[in-house]
């Protein structure tokens, strides 16, 4: 998803600073609004699975307070080391959607 992001906010890029000819406005328009669309709803599922993630690291560090056992330590380890990249891939698709919507509103009718 990263990769095909970045591509799409290159070409975005050269379209709105002139770079490259598009056709009809109005359609290439409605046409990045379905893009921006799928990338928010990406950025949306993405943001679920990262709140998830954080609220079970959280719980189990609180459970390894109480509960003082080497797999209650590890469950914790393991849900750290996913949330790290979970955090870093969000980020990109926020950053990225929101300079779609820059993009957008560059790209004049």
């Amino acid at each position: 998803m990263e990769k095909r992001l970045k591509q799409y906010l290159e070409f975005y890029r050269s379209v709105a600073a002139g770079e490259k000819e598009i056709g009809e406005r109005e359609s290439f328009r409605r046409e990045m609004l379905v893009q921006i669309q799928f990338f928010q709803h990406e950025r949306l599922i993405h943001l679920i699975v990262t709140v998830l993630f954080a609220l079970l690291a959280v719980i189990t560090i609180l459970a390894s307070l109480i509960i003082q056992e080497p797999a209650v330590f590890l469950l914790c380890l393991m849900f750290f080391v996913l949330l790290i990249p979970y955090i870093r891939h969000y980020y990109i698709l926020e950053n990225g959607v929101q300079k779609l919507y820059e993009y957008y509103d560059r790209i004049e009718l």
